[in-house]
Order: C-alpha cells, then structure tokens, then sequence
C-alpha cells in the first residue's frame, strides 16, 4: 500500500537581517551640541551659586549697576533649563 505524504507545513524560511540604514534622523548631534548644553546646565548652577554665596552682591546684585536682586535666581534657572531642554535632542 502507498504511504501518505506528510501533513505538515515546510518551516517558515528565516529572513537575512539587513544592517540598519542611518538616517539623518538618527545621526549622532554634533560635538558643540554636546559642549553647549552641558555648559549652559553649568553656567546656570554656576550663576545660582555666585548669586547665593555672594549674598546677592553678584553677578547683577546690589554692587553692581543694574539691581536684578532675586531677579538672579530666575536668570540661573532660564539658564539651565535651556540646557535641559537642549537634552530632548540628545542622541
């Protein structure tokens, strides 16, 4: 008697992984890009701190021309929050 053929499906053949395409998208950010955020979380720190060790004398405080006061807090904050925000971008 002849012998049935075989019910079962063939293997599914395993695809060749392609290496990935870099697009521009997924380039790398450029060194200053790297040195321009880190720098201005920095300064920011930076201003805070001068502003509090000073107390409030500098860098725009009392002994200087222009009186920001508690005005140097906000300014050192904008500073390092763009720094941050720089971050978002960041590959």
């Amino acid at each position: 008697m002849p012998e049935s053929t075989s019910r079962r499906k063939p293997a599914p053949k395993k695809e060749a992984v392609r290496p990935a395409i870099v697009s521009d998208e997924q380039e790398e950010n450029p060194t200053w890009y790297k040195i321009t955020m880190f720098g201005l979380m920095v300064v920011g720190l930076v201003w805070i701190l001068i502003f509090y060790i000073s107390s409030a004398q500098y860098p725009l405080g009392s002994a200087t021309f222009l009186d920001l006061s508690n005005w140097n807090i906000l300014i050192g904050f904008g500073i390092a929050m763009i720094g941050f925000v720089m971050t978002t971008k960041w590959k």
